[in-house]
């Protein structure tokens, strides 16, 4: 009993196999991606706001403007907030009326720098491995679309009933 369509089929066991591998290892680098990025998230130091705390006057819940009722008025998210090692809990609240404060008093507080000034500081400083990894994951993919290409190729052959 055949499980094959047709009686002669051969598709490369090296081929499938190596492509699901290969698909697996890549989702598990997408895991780890998806950790060093939580990873930054909280240990940025990388920021308030696009261009600095003010930022926040943009958004509804957190503009100093007198037509604002929520509690975070003239605030910043607690992710602006600079940790306080002493406590195990993030203080969440941290940032409410943060901005009303004198500017000088800001950094005891919360960030100053805006998160495209970090991003612009950090670059110059990890360009290596920036480039590095980008150019590793390009190698990878292009090998993973050989590794595609030549299983349809060789499925398109058992198709068509040519001996390998």
């Amino acid at each position: 009993m055949h499980y094959y369509r047709y009686s002669n089929a051969k598709v490369s066991c090296w081929y499938k196999y190596l492509l699901f591998s290969y698909n697996i290892i890549f989702w598990l680098a997408g895991v780890v991606f998806l950790g060093v990025g939580l990873w930054a998230w909280s240990e940025k130091n990388q920021c308030c706001g696009a261009y600095g705390p003010e930022d926040w006057d943009l958004n509804v819940y957190f503009n100093c403007s007198g037509a604002s009722y929520s509690r975070e008025k003239c605030g910043v998210p607690f992710s602006c907030c600079v940790p306080d090692p002493a406590q195990k809990v993030v203080n969440t609240q941290c940032g409410y009326d943060v901005r009303i404060q004198l500017k000088s008093k800001w950094d005891e507080s919360i960030f100053t720098k805006g998160c495209i000034q970090a991003l612009e500081s950090w670059l110059p400083r990890n360009i290596y491995i920036v480039a590095g990894v980008f150019i590793a994951i390009s190698l990878l993919q292009i090998f993973g679309i050989f590794l595609a290409r030549t299983l349809i190729s060789d499925i398109e052959a058992v198709k068509a009933g040519h001996h390998f």
